[in-house]
């Protein structure tokens, strides 16, 4: 679903994938988050995303100009997972509101896995 906003001009449309692609790179540069996970249902296996394929670990959804967002990460070893997704939690929501416009609903977080980081 795409979020459509109507002013005396025109309408403005954002695509859910724009949403996402912005949304994951304000996530991976949060404190604690190595990045975006990519599950695979079939194996249960969980894959590390490249920088390019941020969208893949973001569901997103648009209802009502009201944005719900799935996060499927990586955190840091050794770092508080409650101040890792509350900071990212409160970075995400500031920054997409001002990005699109919208208000930001919901935002669920799924830890997929821990990484030691060099």
């Amino acid at each position: 679903m795409n979020g459509r906003m109507n002013n005396s001009l025109g309408s403005i449309v954002i695509d859910s994938n724009v949403i996402a692609t912005y949304a994951g790179s304000v996530a991976v540069e949060c404190f604690g988050i190595v990045g975006m996970a990519s599950v695979n249902m079939k194996d249960g296996l969980v894959k590390l995303l490249k920088r390019e394929n941020l969208e893949r670990g973001i569901n997103v959804r648009v209802e009502d100009n009201k944005i719900t967002l799935d996060f499927h990460v990586i955190v840091s070893y050794g770092v508080s997972i409650s101040a890792v997704a509350n900071n990212l939690l409160d970075s995400v929501k500031y920054q997409l509101e001002a990005f699109t416009g919208m208000q930001v609903e919901k935002i669920n977080i799924f830890v997929e896995g821990v990484r030691v980081i060099d």
